[in-house]
């Protein structure tokens, strides 16, 4: 394995078993930054763990499929519970909940102000302005731009509440039938979308 860069941005999915939502967003930002980034691709590093995670199993087989119809690949996934220095490295982290936002919280290794739920993040990511971001066509400061952006959607969470608490939260698919598999797969795409676009600064290609 090639050694990472060593100016790397981390970035942390966390749901409850770590086999359906967090795995889905860990996989399909892996596809989206490689695909706008290329080689500076690998100075973010998209990583997953459960608050009750699976450790060691594989995804789950409908979100497995379901990743499949985005182009993602599922291959070699594993589950993780959630540690201490899964926080402590993360630069940003994303959960499926509010609950499970409070929890990573919880942990404590200051994680308040880059712990968000998904949709949280996606919603406060829409209103920072990209001309206050650094420039993304330089690929060394692609790590520079991650980070100012988790400050300033953090500097807007006081100022831009949810219409309600639930639109910030990811329902868990698991032991559901595919289609609300596909629903959950379909909600993920579209809030990393705009945050993919952000960190990136590179629209998705139709």
């Amino acid at each position: 394995m090639a050694p990472r860069p060593l100016d790397t941005f981390r970035i942390l999915f966390v749901c409850t078993g770590n086999i359906c939502r967090s795995p889905i967003a860990e996989r399909l930002t892996r596809l989206e930054l490689d695909a706008r980034l290329g080689a500076a691709a690998g100075r973010i590093v998209v990583e997953s763990a459960g608050t009750w995670g699976h450790e060691g199993a594989p995804m789950e087989a409908h979100a497995a499929t379901v990743l499949g119809e985005y182009g993602a690949d599922s291959a070699g996934f594993e589950g993780r519970e959630l540690l201490d220095e899964h926080v402590i490295e993360a630069d940003l982290v994303l959960t499926a909940t509010l609950d499970h936002r409070a929890q990573v919280i919880s942990m404590g290794h200051s994680a308040g102000l880059r712990t968000f739920t998904l949709k949280e993040f996606t919603r406060l990511v829409r209103r920072v302005d990209p001309s206050t971001l650094p420039d993304p066509r330089d690929g060394a400061r692609v790590t520079e731009r991650a980070r100012a952006l988790v400050r300033a959607a953090a500097a807007l969470r006081g100022w831009l509440l949810a219409a309600t608490p639930e639109s910030d939260e990811l329902r868990d698919p698991y032991g559901a039938p595919i289609g609300m598999f596909r629903n959950c797969g379909g909600e993920i795409y579209d809030a990393l979308d705009p945050v993919v676009t952000a960190l990136t600064g590179i629209p998705a290609q139709d």
